[in-house]
């Protein structure tokens, strides 16, 4: 059944010009929203707790004139409560699209094959794809043509990172990722990222030095250094990734007035100072504003609607 209908799971499902009309597509709607789902309903299914991706895609879709369905973490279970093809089943028959934000890759995988209807990976432990189309968004906001824009981002190599190093890829920029030892993009996204780096004219480099990574970038990224499920690791980490804090001597490495990104809740004091993160070159809450309209582009798209915006 899956085959059959278009799913957003991972980055690595877009096309780069897929992933250069969703951008073009969210500006537009940002600029003139269109009530292109009236009557259409989107299910939000989530196994996590959230603020932005919860209240981003409710209001994107009550900008296309849908309506939203929120089923919290209680209520899910899924695998648990009932078996995740079964929950693809039945929500397949209530509603048009969903929106699931869960643990594993695998169960949204898993979820997919069985669904009806659109799936949209919200957060998993491995991807976050439509962060990276609203990060991407604001920079190209901010610069213009993205082609050959140097980005860095510095620290985990987690879900955050791992779908933008997949996106800038697939634009032609710039992309370097610095990570401790033992902190890298998985060897199969860093393959992926690479061939297409290669096929849409950019560049990736991954290294330990956040110096390197960072040295001419116009765009900075950070998040934080311990994820949700992982807090056992915390104290570990703050001593593997300490030198890798988004702070002013780190930024002085980067091209001048380069842009501050962080996809927050952002670990003040951590990973990225105050100052870094309240700077005029800081961009995280425009970041996090568009994930509105990236999230409305990507279910307009996924709905077959899209090339209907004015």
């Amino acid at each position: 059944m899956g085959d059959r209908v278009r799913h957003l799971l991972s980055a690595a499902d877009l096309s780069g010009e897929e992933i250069s009309f969703l951008l073009d597509v969210a500006g537009r709607l940002k600029q003139r929203p269109q009530r292109l789902l009236e009557g259409r309903q989107l299910a939000l299914l989530f196994e996590k707790p959230s603020l932005r991706t919860r209240v981003s895609f409710q209001v994107a879709m009550r900008h296309l004139g849908g309506e939203t369905i929120y089923l919290a973490p209680q209520e899910v279970g899924l695998g648990e409560r009932e078996a995740i093809k079964d929950v693809a089943r039945v929500l397949g028959r209530y509603v048009d699209i969903v929106a699931v934000r869960t643990f594993g890759q695998v169960i949204v995988e898993e979820y997919a094959q069985h669904s009806t209807i659109p799936v949209i990976n919200a957060l998993t432990n491995e991807e976050h794809p439509c962060q990276a189309l609203a990060d991407l968004l604001t920079v190209k906001e901010k610069v213009g043509d993205l082609r050959g824009v140097p980005i860095a981002f510095v620290g985990d190599g987690n879900n955050v990172a791992a779908s933008l190093v997949l996106t800038a890829t697939s634009l032609g920029m710039d992309m370097r990722m610095a990570s401790p030892k033992g902190y890298s993009l998985p060897e199969w996204l860093i393959s992926e990222a690479s061939a297409r780096a290669s096929r849409f004219g950019g560049a990736l480099t991954i290294v330990n030095d956040p110096v390197q990574a960072v040295t001419g970038a116009r765009c900075v990224y950070t998040d934080v250094w311990t994820s949700m499920g992982q807090e056992r690791e915390s104290e570990r980490r703050r001593i593997d990734f300490a030198g890798y804090q988004l702070n002013t001597a780190l930024l002085a490495h980067a091209a001048p007035g380069a842009f501050v990104m962080h996809d927050l809740p952002a670990h003040r004091g951590e990973e990225i100072t105050d100052e870094a993160i309240e700077s005029p070159a800081s961009i995280v809450f425009d970041q996090a504003e568009n994930r509105v309209w990236a999230q409305a582009a990507a279910v307009a798209f996924l709905l077959g609607v899209s090339g209907h915006v004015a």
